[in-house]
């Protein structure tokens, strides 16, 4: 009898991992890219204005993921893993991106061997044109060329 309660007690823990494991990849499936709207927009503490601020964004086209929902508000996360809510009418649908390598390369053409433009920092906001299937094409400063897609964190 002891036998058969340890195997039962595997099982439902096998079963308990499997349904949270889909439950985490489910969750995930449903966040979307968005970026800031404004120069100025407030990360609150909830879906609220009556909630206090948790941070000040100061730069727009900030790419941030949107993870929950609620009336107007948008539960988000950004590249640094601050989460809080921002309301709708401070994001938009604008293509950006964070850079994630450190002295990322823009060149002229979607290829390395392509001329080089310039050396991406790591957090460099750049606002994406179009993507192909390994490249994007990216506007930063007076620049625009072509990155590595998988360089790249945010909305591509």
């Amino acid at each position: 009898m002891n036998k058969v309660k340890k195997y039962y007690l595997i099982f439902l823990n096998l079963i308990f991992f499997i349904l949270f494991f889909f439950s985490i990849s489910y969750a995930n499936e449903n966040w979307y890219f968005l970026s800031l709207k404004n120069n100025f927009v407030n990360l609150r503490q909830g879906p609220s204005f009556e909630y206090p601020i948790k941070l000040i964004y100061n730069k727009k086209y900030l790419p941030v993921v949107v993870i929950d929902k609620s009336d107007a508000w948008r539960q988000t996360k950004d590249f640094e893993n601050n989460y809080g809510w921002i309301h709708i009418s401070q994001l938009t649908k604008r293509k950006s991106a964070i850079n994630k390598k450190n002295k990322n390369i823009v060149y002229k053409k979607a290829t390395i061997y392509s001329k080089p433009l310039v050396i991406l920092e790591l957090g460099r906001l750049v606002l994406v044109e179009k993507c192909k299937a390994k490249w994007c094409k990216v506007k930063t400063g007076n620049y625009i060329g072509w990155v590595v897609k998988d360089s790249l964190w945010g909305r591509i």
